[in-house]
């Protein structure tokens, strides 16, 4: 069993640890045959739903891969079953809420206090996870910005128009959205994290969609409270956003204890910005993977030297694993990071400051 000491948990710490330890967000996924035939019986539903399944399905690539960690199986959506929000999973689109939270009724009929209670099959998995692994388990949940897009927007959006219509509109009846997503979250990973998850990852996919001044007035301060709760749990929280270059400085100031980076910045430029006093983790393309494996080698050679050996890096892809990637390519990937960076720490590398969690 996966301990404290392991050295996903050490690097997201930023202990001195080597080899560099690798996972892949979205690492159990269609690209895997053995996903394929659980998904030719089950719905992602169903998986998340059923201990068995999921637990099946959360390991399946770490036997295939040898990753340092794993994720749970889920989906950020599964927290508005937990706020009693009906909705669905529509293949090729993604959450869908029927009936749109865009009222103080609506707001207030939101249930915070219920989400544990109803999501005991989250915690059973993340139980019987642990009995199993031998490498760490990562717990997650959405991060409430983009929980309340897909709430207010009733789906996934590419302008964001009516969340920033309510945002823009009524402060009050949009802070009080946030707040009870905030306290939902929370409640939510606090529970994996008693159940036994050694980290937690906040998924934030649509943030990146808001200007420096939005962020700092009405996302901010929700995050700010979140991120510093979860410390508390003693696990690192990882805080993740996609094309979020902009909002870098920002992001480092909620104190996560990784910075999660995507591939449209320079690492050691990102890692620059956000202080040597954070841990970050990324950032290959995930579309590289597609990509003969000269071209592959070259990019992980590139995002390993812009980690220059510091003590803080965890090797991962800028996004999730895409659905048409070779999974020989990417187990071939865990062991050229395990080999590149199996020597000494790099001369000169920033030594840890400050043991934050």
């Amino acid at each position: 069993m996966a301990t404290q000491d392991d050295r996903f948990l050490r690097a997201c710490r930023r202990a001195a640890v080597r080899p560099t330890p690798v996972w892949f967000m979205r690492q159990a996924g269609r690209y895997m045959p053995e996903y394929r035939a659980v998904r030719a019986r089950f719905s992602l539903l169903d998986i998340v739903r059923r201990p068995d399944l999921c637990v099946e399905v959360t390991l399946q690539p770490v036997r295939r891969l040898g990753v340092d960690a794993a994720i749970l199986f889920s989906d950020i959506s599964v927290l508005f079953e937990g706020l009693g929000v009906p909705f669905e999973l529509q293949e090729g689109v993604g959450p869908v809420v029927p009936q749109p939270v865009r009222t103080g009724e609506a707001v207030e009929r939101l249930d915070p206090g219920g989400v544990v209670e109803r999501l005991p099959f989250v915690m059973e998995s993340i139980r019987l996870l642990r009995r199993e692994l031998r490498v760490p388990l990562i717990g997650f949940a959405g991060a409430p910005f983009t929980l309340a897009s897909y709430l207010v927007e009733g789906g996934p959006s590419r302008t964001f128009a009516e969340t920033k219509r309510l945002m823009h509109g009524d402060a009050g009846l949009w802070h009080a959205l946030m707040e009870r997503l905030t306290s939902a979250v929370e409640s939510f990973a606090r529970a994996q994290v008693e159940a036994g998850a050694q980290a937690i990852q906040l998924f934030d996919s649509w943030v990146g969609a808001l200007a420096p001044a939005d962020f700092d007035e009405r996302v901010a301060p929700h995050l700010r409270r979140l991120v510093a709760a979860l410390r508390q749990t003693g696990v690192p929280v990882i805080y993740f956003g996609v094309d979020t270059g902009g909002l870098l400085e920002r992001i480092a100031a909620l104190e996560p204890t990784v910075v999660g980076l995507d591939w449209r910045v320079d690492l050691g430029e990102a890692w620059r910005r956000v202080g040597y006093d954070r841990a970050v983790q990324g950032n290959l393309d995930p579309s590289v993977l597609r990509a003969p494996w000269p071209l592959v080698e070259r990019r992980a050679r590139q995002v390993l030297d812009a980690a220059a050996g510091r003590p803080g890096h965890v090797f991962n892809l800028g996004h999730g694993v895409l659905p048409d990637t070779d999974p020989a390519v990417l187990a071939r990937l865990v062991e050229w990071v395990h080999e590149q960076t199996a020597g000494a720490q790099a001369p000169g590398a920033a030594p840890p400051a400050g043991g934050a969690s």
